[in-house]
């Protein structure tokens, strides 16, 4: 099965099939065990697609007997971009998926999706902030950002699995013209993993925030951003976030402490 969008079939007309899609060339931005990601130009437009190969029986029992869902192809991100759009937040466009076989563990799926264009991910924007703080303004308004996001996603179900903050893409575009949180066009990528559910169970929204919080250690955050995240996060006052769910962010905090106890080998900078 082979899908494309008709706006955009014109730039795949030399791909009759399957293994044309899968034999596209461009630059390698990723590769990883079954799956590769590889950038590549049509008529002056830029795309992206991503390949995976069958994950193996092995992978698919491991996920199962940790009670985690596999992750078997490109459905589960074309499903989650899907998802987002329609909840309003920023995320890639998907002009075509394609998957062949029908057994789990060999089947093989490609995603496409357009270049998002001039950005920035947050990883590479905050690296250097512990020793060249920002502009105030910039941390106040990227933080109420990522929390709004992070709310619209677990109010309604998503959560991402790898939600780190160089999975995110600040639209680079126009400039910082504006410091205002809603201004900020912030882009949601790789979605592979995402689940999507009517209500998302606490521990995996611990697990996002905790992952946010840990990716973003070592960029020089103090108490009051992370209160500013947690008011914007929930929508409530402080002062009834810290009376009503101390033991929730506790949670969250270890999370954060473990992954990057289990990264770099020492404590972070708390």
């Amino acid at each position: 099965m082979i899908y494309i969008q008709e706006s955009n079939k014109a730039y795949f007309a030399t791909e009759q099939g399957f293994d044309d899609y899968f034999a596209i060339e461009g630059e390698v931005r990723r590769r990883f065990k079954n799956r590769r990601t590889i950038r590549f130009e049509r008529a002056g437009r830029g795309f992206f697609i991503k390949c995976h190969q069958g994950v193996g029986w092995r992978e698919i029992i491991k996920n199962l007997v940790q009670l985690r869902r596999p992750v078997l192809g490109a459905h589960q991100e074309w499903q989650a971009i899907q998802r987002l759009q329609a909840l309003g937040v920023a995320t890639m466009n998907a002009v075509g998926y394609g998957v062949q076989g029908w057994n789990p563990a060999r089947q093989y799926s490609f995603l496409i999706t357009e270049d998002l264009g001039p950005n920035v991910s947050l990883e590479d924007l905050t690296r250097d902030w512990r020793a060249r703080p920002p502009d105030p303004r910039l941390k106040r308004a990227l933080i109420s950002r990522l929390a709004a996001i992070a709310r619209r996603l677990h109010e309604n179900g998503v959560n991402h699995r790898d939600f780190y903050i160089c999975h995110f893409l600040l639209d680079t575009s126009l400039g910082l013209q504006s410091y205002h949180p809603d201004h900020l066009r912030i882009n949601v990528i790789d979605l592979h993993r995402a689940q999507l559910r009517k209500r998302t169970p606490e521990r995996w929204i611990v697990k996002d925030i905790g992952s946010l919080y840990f990716s973003a250690m070592d960029i020089g955050l103090t108490q009051r951003d992370l209160w500013r995240f947690m008011t914007v996060y929930r929508d409530r006052p402080l002062r009834t976030i810290l009376r009503d769910e101390a033991r929730f962010w506790r949670k969250v905090q270890r999370r954060a402490i473990r992954l990057y106890r289990a990264t770099w080998n020492t404590a972070p900078p708390l």
